[in-house]
């Protein structure tokens, strides 16, 4: 990741709106400390605890109401100061001594000793956004004690086909700017199509109705973070697949995540935060992947595919996707990578950067 990249992602997490947006989630807050809370004899009472990329401060405040001895929160953006000023107030001045805030990148930190447990809320769209999870991973490698305990323990990426014509149209005509043959005497219409690959490419962020799904299937593909490598989770293969639950077209892939607590050895209280469409909305939403032509299909068929994610130089993944037609196309090759060129009318494949991603600007405006 580059420095530059770096410094963005630092100063946009430095402003307390952002941390207000994640700290008024609900689901996500409120996740957390259940989980804190119900394993607080097992896993924190009178342990060392690391918070990796503590923000404002609310695990490790947690983590202190759960009875931990000590906390080390590693915040690499100007939100350490502001942590430090927070536990300086009067009002909470008892987390002084108990808390020690570490102004740096994990990575760069030194001063930390082997921990009991490591918490942290390493999680961005699709679970790998932001690329968070490396962080999580490289302290495990480095701080945490055997036998030791990761919050959260497991991520789990759920993918699925889905409908939805409106939203496909609306990207559509986005690009309608382009089709003009006369603005100023320009013609426009040769950078049409550049248009429409542009906005296709870019993943949507919004709520996703679960009816719009084409199959009762759904790709569950899980990430251990008690053992996955840093190399590993730099080039993801999921495999996808599906039955069409009814005749339709598909408009692309759907994805949310879920981030499983389970405490060690299996022994207490597993707690489950979920983005699923089925569950409360978070702020992460859910993820829709477009298809620049969508694929028709028929009841009962068999859908096979892959996505790989590979990790980039800013801060997030490149998503590339396939889907064939069982029977009627061979799958390629997830290992060569390709353009976005159709091969038939049975293959479907895009590329997307899920740090270019949009919003469901429909949605947002009807929810207001």
């Amino acid at each position: 990741m580059s420095n530059e990249q770096d410094s963005h992602y630092f100063k946009y997490y430095s402003h307390l709106q952002h941390q207000q947006n994640m700290l008024q989630d609900n689901v996500r807050t409120s996740t957390f400390r259940k989980a804190i809370m119900l394993n607080a004899a097992r896993e924190f009472e009178n342990k060392v605890v690391l918070d990796v990329g503590a923000g404002s401060g609310i695990l490790s405040y947690f983590a202190i109401q759960a009875g931990a001895k000590h906390v080390y929160a590693v915040e690499a953006s100007n939100m350490a100061d502001k942590m430090k000023k927070l536990i300086s107030s009067d009002r909470n001045n008892h987390l002084k001594d108990r808390i020690s805030v570490i102004k740096a990148k994990v990575e760069e930190a030194v001063d930390i000793p082997k921990v009991d447990t490591i918490i942290s809320e390493p999680i961005g769209i699709l679970l790998l956004h932001e690329r968070m999870l490396d962080s999580f991973i490289y302290a495990r490698d480095h701080y945490l004690k055997p036998n030791g305990t990761l919050f959260p323990s497991q991520g789990v990426i759920h993918l699925a086909p889905f409908t939805d014509t409106r939203l496909w149209k609306e990207t559509k005509s986005n690009a309608n700017f382009w089709q003009q043959d006369s603005f100023y005497d320009i013609d426009l219409t040769s950078l049409y199509q550049d248009a429409c690959e542009e906005l296709f490419a870019m993943p949507v962020i919004g709520k996703f109705d679960p009816k719009s799904k084409m199959s009762t299937d759904k790709t569950n593909f899980d990430l251990d973070f008690n053992s996955i490598t840093i190399d590993a989770l730099h080039d993801i293969l999921i495999p996808i697949d599906w039955t069409c639950s009814r005749t339709g077209i598909i408009h692309g892939v759907a994805g949310w995540f879920d981030v499983l607590f389970n405490p060690s050895e299996q022994q207490g209280n597993s707690v489950t935060l979920s983005t699923s469409p089925f569950t409360d909305i978070t702020h992460w939403y859910q993820t829709k992947f477009l298809f620049l032509v969508p694929l028709p299909v028929k009841a009962q068929q068999t859908i096979k595919g892959w996505m790989r994610c590979i990790a980039n130089n800013s801060r997030s993944y490149t998503i590339y996707i396939e889907l064939v037609i069982q029977n009627e196309e061979e799958l390629s090759d997830p290992n060569l990578l390709f353009s976005t060129e159709l091969e038939s009318e049975f293959k479907r494949r895009g590329i997307w950067e899920l740090q270019e991603q949009t919003y469901d600007d429909h949605q947002f405006m009807m929810s207001k």
